[in-house]
């Protein structure tokens, strides 16, 4: 591990000889890169300069053990060596945990689409909740939320919307959100009071910026149209909505949120990004790793991950089994319990597979 930090702090150092060069203090995509990937060794450099003074503590108790006569220096140097050496194991196991490859999009914005599932207007008012749910969370995060697109019944459903959430660390909260949510309450409109299960799907994407994917205009196919649905002035009165179709791929992404054709387009343009870059980013894991879909993060969209239980007051996480009985304070976003669970056992199987 020693020789890993060592080359994790000549990077760092490095790096700012790199950020002082004015060549690329004048590039301001290859400053800002390279500021952010400082900014992530930054932690892992502290920790390993601390642990380089705690050894060199050590090897100097060690010394004074080994060659000095005084008694009473050397039960000092063991007592102080005893401190050392529980701080050592300490840092160590943190360094550990530091050095696990971070994933390239934690620090990014979100790309987040719910869409309703099986169960009809249920499952539309169970998207609903989902929204407020995330809405929530990232107030308490303090992360910006904005509507690219969405598609909303008259009852307060929600069939499909995307949110762009932004913030440092949004996607490496939020990432573990993809997946199959299934609900099972009584529904307002069921007079029998039978339970219904319906579901939602969540996909959580990082946002890219253009460098990132490149999406030649050829490629394009544009179409515009009348705004249709719920709205106030200026829906059904221009063709400012936008349907973009990505010809090799068939990706299709429509926006009509705006009033302006240009702005759909301008978010249209977010979301077409985001989705290349996460079926490209899904190409490339699935060729170099057969377990992807094992992790906890793997965002497999298929799978159902999470259910909402309103009889009980439960909501249970079937990837890691846990279960908390707060449904209610849950849907208000006080989601961390939970989700730093799901960063634990990532964590922890990431560290498995170093030993």
């Amino acid at each position: 591990m020693l020789d890993k930090l060592r080359k994790v702090k000549d990077r760092y150092d490095e790096l700012s000889a790199l950020l002082s060069d004015p060549e690329v203090i004048g590039n301001q995509d290859r400053f800002r890169e390279l500021a952010r990937e400082q900014s992530g060794l930054q932690e892992i450099v502290q920790g390993y300069e601390q642990y380089a003074r705690v050894l060199d503590h050590i090897g100097q108790n060690n010394d004074i053990i080994r060659e000095e006569d005084d008694a009473e220096l050397i039960a000092m140097a063991k007592e102080e060596l005893a401190g050392l050496e529980d701080e050592r194991d300490a840092l160590t196991e943190s360094l550990r945990v530091l050095m696990i490859p971070k994933d390239k999009n934690d620090d990014k914005n979100v790309m987040l689409e719910i869409r309703a599932g099986t169960g009809g207007e249920e499952a539309a008012l169970f998207g609903g909740d989902l929204l407020r749910m995330y809405t929530r969370y990232a107030e308490r995060h303090s992360f910006g939320v904005e509507a690219m697109s969405s598609n909303v019944t008259g009852l307060g459903g929600v069939k499909e919307i995307i949110l762009l959430i932004t913030g440092t660390g949004a996607y490496s909260r939020l990432k573990y959100e993809s997946g199959v949510h299934r609900v099972q309450r009584v529904p307002d409109t069921e007079s029998g009071g039978r339970i219904h299960t319906s579901a939602a799907t969540v996909a959580v994407l990082p946002e890219v910026e253009e460098v990132e994917v490149d999406i030649a205009p050829g490629d394009l196919r544009i179409d515009v149209y009348r705004s249709s649905g719920h709205g106030g002035q200026s829906v059904n009165t221009t063709d400012s909505a936008v349907r973009i179709t990505h010809i090799p791929t068939g990706i299709v992404v429509s926006c009509q949120d705006e009033k302006s054709q240009i702005k759909n387009k301008a978010k249209a343009m977010k979301v077409l990004a985001s989705r290349l870059y996460d079926r490209l980013s899904a190409e490339a894991m699935s060729e170099v790793s057969e377990n992807r879909k094992s992790q906890v993060g793997s965002g497999d969209r298929s799978e159902r991950i999470r259910t909402y239980n309103f009889p009980q007051n439960r909501v249970t996480d079937h990837r890691i089994n846990m279960t908390l009985y707060k449904l209610e304070a849950f849907l208000d976003g006080d989601m961390d319990e939970l989700i730093d669970a799901l960063i634990l056992e990532e964590r922890q199987k990431k560290l498995t597979e170093e030993i």
